[in-house]
């Protein structure tokens, strides 16, 4: 299939065909790319929750084992740490803490030779096991989704979204 075959069409041409008739000032093909953009981020979001519900993560627990293991290794770090890397407060945080805690994914506590107040939070073997087989799962749907690209599309296609990003951010 060819990307420029007309006679290949998605919901997106089905969209921009209906808001065509009535909003003549709507320019079809920026409206196509938004369309896709939306739907690609729908089918995303659908693949990385069918990834947590097979991995028995919710989406909260697996941020916090992807926030240790991106701190590097040992894959600790502070509560506090946690939390603003996470955007959550420390009760929230807390909350999340406790459940990962029981499944054995984290442990708390402190580290030898320091302030016996000072909490770390530490990513456990079976804590890394369960990102790595949610990362797994999760990479899998992604290149799923990509497949019907070859290599220098992928690439022209990832150049040309980090121009659309950088332009987001810098309007932030």
């Amino acid at each position: 299939m060819r990307a420029n075959d007309k006679s290949v069409r998605d919901t997106a041409d089905e969209h921009v065909d209906v808001w065509g008739d009535e909003l003549p000032w709507m320019d079809p093909v920026q409206e196509a790319i938004i369309v896709r953009l939306a739907v690609l981020g729908r089918h995303l979001t659908q693949a990385r929750r069918a990834a947590l519900t097979d991995g028995g993560l919710e989406h909260g627990q697996f941020k916090i084992l992807l926030a240790l293991r991106r701190g590097g290794p040992p894959y600790t770090a502070s509560p506090s740490e946690l939390a603003d890397r996470l955007g959550l407060t420390r009760g929230a945080l807390s909350a999340r803490l406790g459940p990962l805690e029981e499944a054995r994914l984290i442990e708390r506590g402190t580290e030898p030779g320091t302030d016996r107040r000072r909490v770390r939070v530490r990513l456990t073997e079976a804590g890394d096991a369960a990102f790595e087989r949610h990362a797994t799962t999760e990479n899998r749907g992604e290149a799923a989704l990509l497949a019907t690209l070859t290599p220098d599309e992928c690439a022209i296609l990832a150049d040309l979204l980090r121009k659309l990003v950088l332009q987001a951010d810098q309007a932030l």
